[in-house]
């Protein structure tokens, strides 16, 4: 009765990519001068509760839920002369949801699943090729995790649905674990890097999903970058190659087929310590008639009182998203808000990074050397092709605490407050009330 609805809401859920908590660490088992293995774990809770509720099968107000993941397994490398070196991991990860599963209907709370995450290798080059300076050639295969620049458009696959949305034929379950987003890797990938640290550098790469709410999606792509101390120009071109057909013409998403995606991109100071700048411009011709070609860009500014009480920051971006952009592999890289905009809006009410206007203010603060504070504001405008059925605004009040080496917490509150009501063509059931949303997370790491 409700797998339409469900489809449709995927069709937005497939835009948004969460956090993603620090890379998995690693503890020596043995080394000498020509190789070193490594055994890597890392474990990640989260307790989360929502006031209100986002999801299309049930009349519940509200949720509260569990997720929790432990990733473990062995990496290594071997020097095989002018200091080149193969490299390699092999990791599974368990996942699972529990309680009454997320707020948007992703995940039940019945969720767990065991299974490969990492199993790659790759070759570094050393100085065996001078001219591109060191390791200026980087080679790897295999099942990784991959993003590009500050991930508006690549970050790993990790979206981690649940079985919220399974019926009708189709499967979308990952093992739960959907906020902490714990599988990230592409199933699939060919990597190729060009070039150092400064001046021109280039990546080459091929990646494939197994993921069906990403509809198994394969591209190829190419990124240029020019490092400067100022900052880095990046041009990136992406081209998809194909889709899993009956997924992809569920979710809205078989213009992935022959769809091309560029784009421009900078960030850095430009000369100005305290100053904080990045801006990227993307166009997208999508591959067969079901979706408009589209653009999106965004522009942001910072800046640090760096000699203030606490180290004080602002940041102030405005990003604007076509009607039918397909934002691809976006996800958490530079910190909360990026590219995950708003805590509940991007993770169960919406809008996903279409088909929207956000204005986005941030602060942070540093306490003390190992606790950071912060506030987001997001205001969405312009959404659901301009009806403003998403219209909405959130606030975010978080923290970051580095305990010590192997502890990781993060506490968040937000309160998000929509223009409508489901029944009124927005996300939010029972009423369009401010909602109040708290979650902690933990990372613990050897």
């Amino acid at each position: 009765m409700h797998q339409s609805k469900q489809l449709r809401r995927a069709t937005l859920c497939v835009f948004a990519t969460f956090i993603a908590i620090p890379t998995v660490s690693a503890v020596e088992v043995s080394s000498n001068q020509d190789y070193q293995l490594n055994a890597d774990f890392e474990l990640a809770a989260g307790i989360f509760t929502s006031d209100k509720s986002y999801r299309y099968d049930t009349d519940q107000d509200g949720a509260q839920w569990q997720e929790g993941y432990i990733k473990y397994g062995l990496s290594g490398s071997y020097s095989t002369g002018n200091s080149t070196a193969v490299y390699g991991s092999v990791n599974a990860l368990s996942s699972g949801t529990w309680g009454d599963g997320d707020a948007g209907g992703f995940t039940t709370g019945d969720e767990s699943n065991t299974d490969l995450e990492d199993a790659y290798i790759g070759f570094k080059s050393g100085n065996l090729l001078p001219f591109l300076g060191q390791d200026g050639l980087d080679i790897s295969i295999g099942r990784q995790n991959f993003a590009m620049g500050n991930g508006f458009l690549i970050n790993g696959d990790a979206l981690n649905l649940g079985e919220g949305l399974n019926g009708g034929g189709f499967d979308f379950d990952r093992g739960g674990a959907y906020w902490l987003a714990a599988r990230k890797a592409f199933d699939k990938t060919a990597l190729v890097q060009i070039g150092g640290d400064e001046g021109v550098r280039s990546d080459l790469f091929w990646i494939e999903s197994d993921n069906k709410v990403q509809a198994d999606t394969e591209l190829t792509g190419i990124n240029l970058e020019y490092v400067s101390p100022h900052g880095t120009f990046g041009l990136m071109h992406l081209k998809g190659l194909g889709v899993n057909e009956p997924y992809a013409q569920a979710l809205g998403l078989t213009a992935r087929d022959g769809q091309n995606t560029t784009s421009l991109r900078y960030q850095g100071n430009a000369g100005v310590d305290p100053l904080f700048l990045s801006a990227e411009f993307v166009t997208q011709d999508q591959g067969d008639a079901s979706r408009k070609d589209a653009d999106a860009w965004y522009m942001e500014a910072g800046w640090s009182f760096e000699q203030q009480v606490w180290s004080p920051s602002v940041n102030i971006r405005y990003s604007t998203f076509d009607e039918d952009f397909d934002p691809l592999f976006f996800g958490f890289n530079r910190g909360y808000g990026t590219w995950f905009q708003g805590e509940v809006a991007a993770n169960y009410a919406g809008p996903f990074n279409s088909n929207t206007d956000v204005l986005h203010v941030g602060v942070k603060a540093y306490p003390a050397p190992t606790v950071t504070v912060g506030a987001l504001f997001f205001d969405f405008s312009d959404t659901a092709r301009g009806s403003g059925s998403l219209d909405s605004q959130e606030l975010d009040l978080y923290a970051e605490w580095a305990v010590n080496d192997h502890l990781f917490l993060s506490p968040l509150i937000g309160f998000f407050k929509p223009d409508k009501r489901a029944a009124d063509g927005g996300s939010q059931f029972q009423d369009n009330d401010l909602n109040t949303y708290a979650q902690i997370m933990a990372v613990i790491s050897f």
